[in-house]
């Protein structure tokens, strides 16, 4: 099965989306399945993995309404506050829903770049592996040191990188990001996300832009780890569905059938335990 392991949908009247403001006109409206499916038809993909896009529970329990009427969607990715004391309960709740296969706080947008490794936090990283969940980091480069003590401390929870870690690629910085990526794939099991790439890179962007960041993917993780997602709708701000879709083709060019079948599919179902 071929599958868009990171997508989102989003209605404005909901309130709680934030990030959402008029510098982000193009995709300041609703999305939602009717808008997505003719895409991924088009493109051959045959699931999803819905991911969050607000930190409210509200926002998590509208996603899995969603996929309890859209057979595409195999999976969500939702939000809980991880600082929350009934943290726990909430997450076991949650994990109830066949559809809840991860969970994804916003670390991006946290100031405090070790917020990860508050020891108040443990309580909610126990309650994603006791429930058989998979933790999205939504990480930035400054964050990948911490996000490897995290790992040391949880090496038996299921992680996967978001969007690379979203790597400087419109300044073209790639060495300090590529020694700490290539540091967590060798030291760790995560899983990392070929997705939100061109969101990073220079308004004219160019598949040779990408190439490095990709192939250093590529050389480190390896096609078993990596996962490819289009982002949608926030990659439409650089790139159609397709044409992100036509880069990845010509990015994996020199892989086997085998191997552009993990990224493209396989590695997805297998990091979110996807629902068929």
């Amino acid at each position: 099965m071929k599958i868009d392991a990171h997508q989102h949908f989003w209605a404005l009247a909901r309130g709680d989306y934030g990030w959402l403001t008029s510098e982000l006109a193009a995709i300041c409206r609703d999305f939602g399945p009717s808008d997505l499916a003719p895409l991924i038809e088009a493109a051959g993909i045959e699931g999803t993995v819905l991911v969050q896009a607000a930190p409210t529970v509200a926002e998590t329990e509208y996603m899995l309404s969603l996929a309890d009427h859209t057979p595409f969607v195999k999976g969500v990715v939702g939000w809980v506050d991880f600082e929350a004391e009934d943290v726990a309960d909430q997450i076991k709740a949650l994990s109830a829903h066949p559809a809840l296969v991860g969970l994804r706080p916003m670390i991006q947008d946290i100031a405090d770049p070790i917020w990860m490794l508050d020891d108040a936090l443990s309580a909610a990283f126990l309650a994603i592996q006791q429930n058989d969940l998979t933790f999205d980091a939504l990480t930035l480069p400054q964050h990948l040191a911490p996000l490897r003590q995290l790992l040391a401390r949880h090496p038996e929870m299921r992680v996967v990188i978001d969007h690379g870690s979203k790597p400087l690629i419109s300044d073209g910085v790639i060495d300090g990001w590529a020694q700490d990526m290539a540091t967590l794939a060798q030291e760790t099991s995560v899983y990392c996300k070929l997705s939100g790439l061109v969101t990073e890179a220079a308004a004219d962007w160019s598949t040779d832009d990408l190439r490095p960041y990709v192939q250093h993917l590529l050389d480190t993780f390896g096609p078993e780890r990596l996962i490819w997602g289009s982002d949608w709708p926030v990659c439409t701000l650089a790139s159609t569905y397709q044409r992100w879709l036509d880069t990845t083709d010509t990015l994996l060019s020199d892989l086997s059938e085998n191997e552009r079948n993990a990224v493209l599919g396989g590695n997805a179902a297998r990091a979110y335990n996807l629902r068929d």
